[in-house]
């Protein structure tokens, strides 16, 4: 047989031969190229080392820990003779970054000191009550040795509990079997009575050590002692506890009683009319001074910061609100603290930091793209910023003496406002705070708020009008003859021109007169085409260039436009030579910090090229540094044109004598809408420099057609928008606070701006709850005298739920398709409304009133029930049920109080006695009780204008019209035909005729039929003197009912975010952020 190769047996064996000898190459190349395989201890052979030498006796030493007492002495005072020694409590010892929030912890590493770390606690904030150390003796004492102790380590789900001799496990079946055979009348309890020698003695069975050791008399002494210093404690806390609320609050309904209309508990606004002639002798050493007199504003602003005051400064644009700001920071670095100056936006704050670099020198920026000289005196940064660095503990809150808020209207912002609210509120107590905002109607009521939350009083100080009034006009030119067309529509005393609006609405029409004559029919909308809009601006530039109305800035509103405009600008030239010298040399100075093909960007040549015809974009889509290059030109007056968006009047303190609108129009995301007034006054305010011009310029451009003359009233002299809360929950700020614990976020959502109100109403709150309590205890030491006092408060139990359903579920079901379409004039309803009880209603009309269903109804009633001459007065009486979550209605008797009496009354359908009377009522859903199949045929107009008639006391004694006599009369025959049961009544079925499928609905309306079957079976209901001991249970569940209220108006369940809270708390539980005890995982 021939010899097979090797090749052969690869042939024929599907896989090859199978392996016989290792393959040395293969695992050369594994050890040497896969280092991640080789054993990570087996470090004999990789290097030389000398074995560790064991030392069990090292685990008998252990670090001292710090003392937490020191000695001092006390001195006689003039001969210094050393009397006395005492001990001294240390309450900051062993205090880190890591476990305490207070200021004198230990200091945290170098490479934390500026931004913090997540590991780090925030310090404590201003305003929240910090926890004495009788409170924290108190926990250390008060302990429930068989309650409180915990058995489950944190991360796990359950833990070990063991038998009173702390050795024997319990097992789960045995604790279920303890605690039923625990259950006991409250009869028959007894006062738990914790014996502590007990605990004791099984703690000396389980160690062994003390049995010995202690005599006997010694062991009686020991509870009297820590009894004794329990009720010492007691005391000194019943004394420190204020009678009224720990965090005073602003009481509105007293503000009559403060100075003037002006102030408030914790703001007061400064009068800013007189003049401050004692100025220089309140500070004759100023911190830092200017070449030009200040303002009245000012100089109160600047003695409010040297009392180290909060201040509120809401100024006119431009009117020098930066002046606070630059005292404040000069006040921090002359006392050697630090300041820190926060922007909404990057390109105020890189504006602020070249401003106070020239300045203070030591100046330092924090934002998302630049980190220049973090411990410098003064910080600028945005808000976001430094929020981040309170919760993450910076030490720069130690040293930090002024905030400065700029542009604080800013919280109005949907998305970033928040932001502002959390920093005020983590403030700590010993910062300063300095607000500088535009003009809003509302300063008071937010000062006030910063106030009561930081528990310190605000100043706000605000300017009567503007330094540099401002002209408004409309411009309708379109270039050529028309260029100079602009007609005054807002003159500088902020009156509205009508002449002017109606020329500059003629000189539109005249001109669309004459296009059509010459080129045929135009759409007034259509938008000019570019060469058309080119003609506009280069006109209009022309014009603005001959009366010296330049530098001016345009603001478009669109980024787009920005580019589109100033790009089709190209034979416009508004620079000297001299001005083209510095602009190239500026530009390229600046721009040699680009790498080389960074500079032959597109958008860096075409701005260089723009700069040198003096024209500028400003917006988001410019690169940062060019931004800046437009921004510091514009200051030197080099850049005579600049186009930008609406952020650039964002507090850049870049004023121009003339400002441009192309639009008025913007899209803010959803819509396009007009622009509102703060908006228009942002951007208009950035006309007329202080100083420079008399007055400023502000034109708005007439493209395609004149804005309405309502729409610009109202933009220009409109009110501002208020400023509002935009508060909201984060997981990133409920995580940063679970984290902490010793900062609850319900104390942190209670203290927004949006629970001023609910928090200026605790004081009344618990002033009623006190007045409620007091009622209660009066009527319980009374004791019951109604002998069916418990059957009574049953059918009162189950009557009130009813109510509560039947108030939620009948405006859903009377709006149901269905249910409209059934109620039509002449329908017979059932209703139940305050002392018409059981009554047959005629449907006369059914509208909406506030958005809820209401309906007119004709009933009948006792003759001698009516007012003098068979007529009652027309009434609306709103829906109020009684629910838990609204207040009981304290006047008697209730729209309640009559609807249960009605339903003890029974099934029987009221028929009036004699011959009747009738009423016309306007009733709600919540009196519809019942919705029947009859139909009456009737002209329900003439009824309601005969009743209306007959309310007029000039007709009081006119006839009854033919229509509701007719009505009446049929309403009487079908009440006492069914009365006597000759005809029977049938109603519709809410639940098949409507075809409801909400499944929610269908269950509470189960509920709602299941409890008005039992309403109609309680036998206490049949008593004869009914009415009069209900009166006393009713009396009595409603105070129980208005206390329930008023304690969880108190509680954190009130406030308006925290089933939101709870909804994300669920989230983090679910996703092991967080576990049960809401610990960090």
């Amino acid at each position: 047989m021939p010899a097979l190769d090797s090749e052969d047996y690869e042939l024929q064996l599907p896989f090859g031969p199978p392996p016989v000898l290792p393959d040395v190459q293969k695992q050369l190349k594994e050890y040497l190229l896969c280092p991640d395989r080789l054993p990570i201890h087996d470090y004999e052979h990789a290097q030389q080392f000398w074995p560790r030498e064991s030392n069990p006796r090292s685990l008998y030493h252990c670090d001292v820990s710090s003392s937490e007492t020191v000695l001092k002495f006390d001195r006689d005072p003039s001969t210094g003779q050393l009397l006395d020694f005492r001990e001294v409590y240390l309450s900051d010892v062993g205090t880190t970054a890591k476990n305490s929030m207070s200021l004198t912890r230990a200091p945290g590493p170098m490479s934390e000191a500026t931004r913090g770390s997540a590991n780090n606690f925030p310090f404590w904030p201003g305003g929240f009550p910090e926890p004495s150390l009788q409170d924290v003796q108190l926990e250390d004492t008060d302990i429930d040795f068989d309650n409180n102790l915990l058995v489950v380590p944190p991360g796990f789900n359950c833990g070990v509990e063991f038998r009173p001799d702390n050795r024997t496990p319990v097992t789960k079946e045995a604790i279920k079997e303890e605690e039923e055979s625990a259950k006991m009348p409250e009869e028959e309890g007894n006062e738990v009575v914790v014996n502590l020698m007990e605990l004791l003695q099984r703690e000396e069975d389980f160690l062994g050590l003390w049995k010995d050791e202690i005599p006997k008399k010694q062991e009686a002494p020991c509870p009297k002692v820590y009894l004794g210093k329990t009720l010492e404690i007691d005391q000194e806390l019943d004394q420190l506890v204020p009678k009224e609320d720990i965090i005073p609050v602003l009481n509105i309904s007293e503000t009559a009683t403060v100075k003037g209309p002006t102030s408030s508990q914790w703001a007061e606004v400064i009068d800013v009319s007189e003049p401050v002639r004692d100025f220089h002798q309140k500070i004759p050493d100023m911190a830092k001074t200017w070449d030009f007199e200040l303002d009245i504003f000012q100089k109160q602003a600047i003695l409010k910061l040297e009392e180290h005051s909060n201040v509120f400064v809401a100024a006119h644009t431009s009117a020098g609100k930066t002046v606070v700001a630059e005292y404040a920071i000069a006040l921090s670095q002359r006392n050697k603290t630090r300041a820190v100056y926060t922007s909404p936006i990057k390109a105020l704050s890189n504006q602020k930091y070249r401003d106070f670099k020239n300045t203070f020198g030591d100046v330092g920026l924090i934002t998302g793209d630049f980190q220049i000289n973090q411990t410098a005196s003064c910080l600028i940064m945005t808000t976001e910023i430094l929020r981040s660095m309170l919760y993450r503990g910076s030490e720069v809150c130690r040293d930090l003496e002024y905030v400065i808020f700029d542009e604080v209207h800013y919280i109005n912002d949907s998305e970033r406002g928040h932001v502002w609210e959390e920093v005020l509120i983590l403030l700590p107590k010993h910062v300063s705070i300095v607000m500088l905002s535009a003009t809003v109607p509302n300063t008071l009521e937010f000062a006030g708020w910063v106030g009561r939350t930081k528990q310190k009083k605000m100043f706000v100080i605000s300017t009567p009008k503007r330094p540099v009034p401002l002209q408004h006009y409309l411009y309708t030119g379109s270039g050529g003859k028309s260029k100079s067309e602009m007609f005054l529509l807002l003159d500088q005393d902020g009156r509205f021109i009508d002449q002017g609006y109606a020329a500059a609405v003629a000189a539109k029409k005249s001109r669309e007169t004459s296009f059509k004559s010459s080129y045929g029919p135009k759409n007034p909308r259509s938008q000019l085409n570019p060469k058309q809009e080119k003609t506009m601006w280069v006109g209009l530039i022309d014009h603005l260039r001959k009366e010296d109305k330049l530098p001016v800035v345009a603001f478009t509103l669109s980024r787009n436009r920005c580019d589109q405009t100033s790009e089709s600008l190209t034979t416009v030239d508004l620079t000297t030579s001299d001005d083209k010298h510095r602009i190239r040399t500026f530009f390229q100075q600046c721009i040699q910090r680009l790498k080389e093909p960074d500079r032959l960007l597109p958008q860096v040549v075409k701005m260089q090229s723009l700069l040198m015809q003096g024209i500028g974009i400003h917006h988001s889509g410019i690169l940062p540094i060019l931004k800046e290059i437009v921004e510091m030109l514009f200051q030197e007056g080099k850049v005579k044109l600049l186009f930008a968006t609406e952020t650039f009047a964002m507090g850049v303190n870049m004023p121009a004598r003339t400002v441009l609108f192309d639009s008025v129009r913007k899209f803010d995301g959803i819509e396009m809408r007009n622009l509102l007034p703060a908006e228009y006054i942002q951007m208009a305010g950035r006309a007329g420099r202080r100083g420079l011009d008399k007055t400023g310029t502000v034109i708005i451009i007439c493209k395609s057609n004149v804005p309405g003359k309502l729409e610009l009233r109202e933009m220009m002299l409109g009110q501002p928008t208020l400023l509002q809360s935009k508060f909201r929950l984060t997981y990133s700020m409920i995580l940063n606070l679970l984290r902490v614990q010793k900062i609850s976020v319900e104390g942190m959502m209670s203290r927004s701006f949006k629970e001023l109100n609910h928090q200026s109403s605790q004081g009344r709150y618990k002033k009623e709850l006190k007045a409620v309590e007091e009622e209660m205890e009066r009527i319980n030491s009374a004791g019951h005298p109604v002998p069916n006092f418990d059957q009574l408060a049953e059918f009162y139990t189950s009557a009130s739920e009813f109510l509560h359903l039947w108030s939620e579920v009948r405006g859903i079901v009377l709006t149901q398709p269905r249910a409209v379409r059934e109620m039509i004039p002449g329908r017979i309803l059932l209703i139940y409304h305050r002392t018409h009880a059981n009554k047959l209603a005629l449907l006369l009309k059914a509208e909406v009133f506030r958005r809820e269903p209401v309906y007119k109804v004709l009933v009948l009633c006792n003759a001698t029930s009516t007012l003098p001459g068979g007529d009652i007065q027309l009434e609306v009486v709103r829906k109020e049920p009684l629910t838990p979550d609204s207040s009981p209605r304290e006047e008697a008797p209730s729209e309640s109080w009559y609807k249960m009496v009605g339903f003890a009354a029974g099934k029987e359908v009221f028929v009036p006695t004699g011959i009747p009377g009738h009423e016309v009522l306007t009733i709600t859903a919540f009196d519809v009780f019942e919705i029947t199949h009859l139909l009456v045929k009737v002209n329900s107009s003439l009824v309601l204008d005969d009743w209306i008639k007959r309310q007029n006391p000039r007709f009081k004694d006119a006839p009854i019209g033919q229509s509701c006599l007719q009505a009446v009369q049929e309403l009487t025959e079908l009440t006492h035909n069914i009365g006597s049961k000759t005809k029977k009544m049938e109603f519709v079925n809410v639940t098949k005729e409507m075809q409801i499928k909400d499944a929610s609905l269908l269950t509470k309306l189960a509920r709602v039929n299941e409890l008005k079957a039992q309403l109609y079976d309680f036998e206490c209901t049949r008593i004869a003197n009914f009415e009069q001991q209900f009166e006393e249970v009713f009396r009595s569940k409603q105070l129980e009912e208005k206390r329930e209220y008023l304690k969880m108006m108190q509680s954190d369940k009130s406030l308006s975010l925290y089933p939101e809270y709870m909804n994300r708390v669920n989230v983090l539980q679910a996703l092991k952020y967080v576990d049960r005890n809401n610990a960090g995982t």
